[in-house]
């Protein structure tokens, strides 16, 4: 950790380090180690972390909430959310003491002109994800130089690679929970007897949009349950480049 000194201001005024340097001395550290580490290099005005508070969420909250639950936590309330996922939000939100959750909405005149019959979802999902995720991440992402999410290696498909730190294009990107096992993640959950999300019992192991979203079988991949059906396996916040 010595090649990242902490910084005291709450907003940098130097240049950070790249993506490849800062994971280079990040990847075999801890989930808390670094956010620690993104929360002394960033500052705290600069650094994001965006949360779905679904099923798995409540982890990467937690170790955030212990470095510094003041740490601004972006959730993309698409409109189109279970009311379950809603109530989650609230619930971790008292649960962590979390001081900063910013529930960011479409653009009205977005979906008046591109989703008027809200069945986006249907005919085109990846134009839909992009009026409802994608779209306003960029706009909440504006003040800040880098954020944190809760992508990890085991959930496979484009996430069987990344690495604890990259680039998204335009702001560095932290992925603590990128080593993790699935067994390590259960481990965190248990010990600090995290709240269950309210339709993780009901087989629904990964939770997005409601029309998106289906229960999950007894043997499949824990994301089989979104975009069944469909070559689609990513919202597009993690594909797309967010400007």
């Amino acid at each position: 950790m010595n090649a990242l000194a902490p910084q005291e201001s709450s907003t940098p005024a130097f240049a950070l380090p790249s993506a490849e340097e800062l994971d280079r001395a990040l990847r075999d550290a801890s989930p808390a180690e670094i956010i620690a580490v993104a929360l002394r290099t960033i500052g705290r005005d600069s650094l994001a972390l965006v949360s779905s508070f679904g099923t798995e969420s409540a982890t990467l909250l937690k170790v955030a909430a212990d470095v510094d639950p003041a740490i601004p936590v972006i959730f993309l309330d698409t409109g189109w959310l279970f009311e379950e996922t809603l109530a989650y939000r609230d619930t971790l939100i008292a649960t962590l003491g979390l001081t900063d959750v910013r529930s960011i909405k479409p653009a009205e005149e977005t979906l008046s002109r591109d989703d008027p019959d809200r069945d986006l979802w249907f005919s085109d999902p990846d134009a839909c994800c992009r009026s409802r995720k994608v779209e306003p991440l960029a706009r909440a992402l504006k003040p800040f130089s880098a954020w944190i999410n809760g992508r990890k290696r085991f959930q496979g498909n484009a996430r069987a690679d990344i690495p604890v730190v990259e680039s998204d294009g335009v702001r560095l990107k932290f992925n603590p929970l990128a080593n993790v096992s699935r067994e390590e993640l259960e481990a965190i959950f248990v010990r600090a007897k995290l709240p269950r999300h309210p339709l993780a019992e009901s087989g629904f192991l990964s939770v997005g949009c409601m029309p998106c979203t289906s229960r999950t079988a007894e043997g499949e991949d824990a994301r089989a349950g979104r975009w069944r059906g469909r070559a689609k396996t990513e919202c597009g916040i993690h594909t797309m480049k967010i400007s």
